[in-house]
């Protein structure tokens, strides 16, 4: 997703958040501050003839980089077709930013069909065709007035990472190549994976249940994610570890992914989800996402999370030099 990078968490989790203590988090993540968005940007090949000029729009995303820089993107995608725009980016957890875009607090996020499907709408079993799984969101989200606009095929969903050092002696290409292993040289396996993926059942266990894989308690080491990344690159406490299939990381430290090839973890595409008033009343946010969400690829996303958590750079800046580059909006 991260923060939790918070993704499709337990159903009991998301209903332990709703009610009371929900009203907690939205009280204290921020919705009644925010920054303006002071870019001066104009359109490119999106937002021509400035149809949002007078109109007054806020963004939010959650707390991972990622989804800050598509919170990002989204502004100045707006601001460029004349909106004035608020940024509440940078909300805390799924929950809060979630909420925002229901009550409308907020008017546009980047959202995951994944995160949506199973935590918020409290579904057990992903759907297996991405696009089947976007609609069914779509239609049944309708309801509690979120409108999802087309998905991208950046598809955020879990892997487990192995250095390619590693990788050479192992030869693993995929999830069930581990399970083999596992069975035939227990020791050999150690997972180094963050606190809630190891006990969720769309995590490790449930993971584990779908490939009869049989990874020893004391081999399952458990750590902040961004530690994960550097221990399975540079030491051998974990031959292997939960990563993301967009963090830029992968390729930064020349890791190997695993195939999920029993297609057990749901697809987390990024797609805008939308106040179902605010699209009534700006109809044309449709038609200026739907250009820059189909050019936001897996491999697009690696490359910008990797100027971010790598580089080091600013989430805004990198989603801002990224329109620039792909012409979708011009500086002043």
């Amino acid at each position: 997703m991260r923060t939790f990078r918070v993704r499709a968490a337990l159903r009991t989790v998301a209903a332990a958040l709703v009610g009371p203590v929900l009203a907690l988090v939205l009280a204290g993540c921020g919705l009644k501050s925010g920054s303006p968005m002071a870019d001066d940007v104009r359109p490119g090949s999106v937002g021509r003839g400035r149809p949002l000029e007078g109109a007054s729009l806020t963004i939010t995303s959650k707390n991972f980089s990622e989804n800050i820089v598509l919170g990002q993107i989204l502004g100045l995608v707006f601001k460029a077709a004349g909106a004035e725009v608020l940024d509440r980016t940078n909300l805390p957890g799924s929950i809060s930013a979630r909420e925002a875009i229901r009550k409308g607090d907020a008017d546009a996020m980047y959202e995951y069909t994944g995160t949506a499907w199973i935590t918020y709408l409290g579904n057990t079993e992903p759907i297996d065709d991405p696009r089947e799984q976007w609609a069914a969101l779509r239609a049944a989200d309708a309801k509690n007035g979120v409108v999802w606009l087309p998905p991208a095929t950046l598809n955020n969903t879990y892997t487990l990472a192995i250095s390619k050092e590693n990788n050479a002696k192992y030869g693993l290409k995929s999830m069930s190549d581990v399970a083999r292993l596992a069975g035939e040289d227990p020791a050999a396996v150690t997972v180094c994976v963050e606190n809630e993926f190891a006990a969720r059942e769309d995590g490790l266990p449930g993971m584990q249940k779908a490939y009869g894989m049989k990874i020893p308690a004391g081999n399952i080491r458990k750590m902040d994610a961004g530690i994960i990344y550097t221990q399975v690159s540079k030491s051998d406490s974990c031959l292997l570890g939960e990563a993301f299939t967009t963090d830029g990381r992968i390729k930064a430290m020349d890791l190997d992914t695993l195939a999920d090839d029993r297609r057990f973890f749901p697809h987390y595409n990024a797609a805008p989800a939308v106040n179902a008033k605010t699209l009534a009343e700006f109809p044309v946010i449709a038609e200026l996402l739907a250009p820059v969400t189909a050019k936001l690829t897996t491999t697009v996303a690696q490359g910008l999370n990797a100027k971010v958590d790598v580089e080091g750079q600013d989430p805004h800046a990198v989603a801002k030099d990224w329109l620039l580059e792909e012409g979708f909006i011009k500086e002043g």
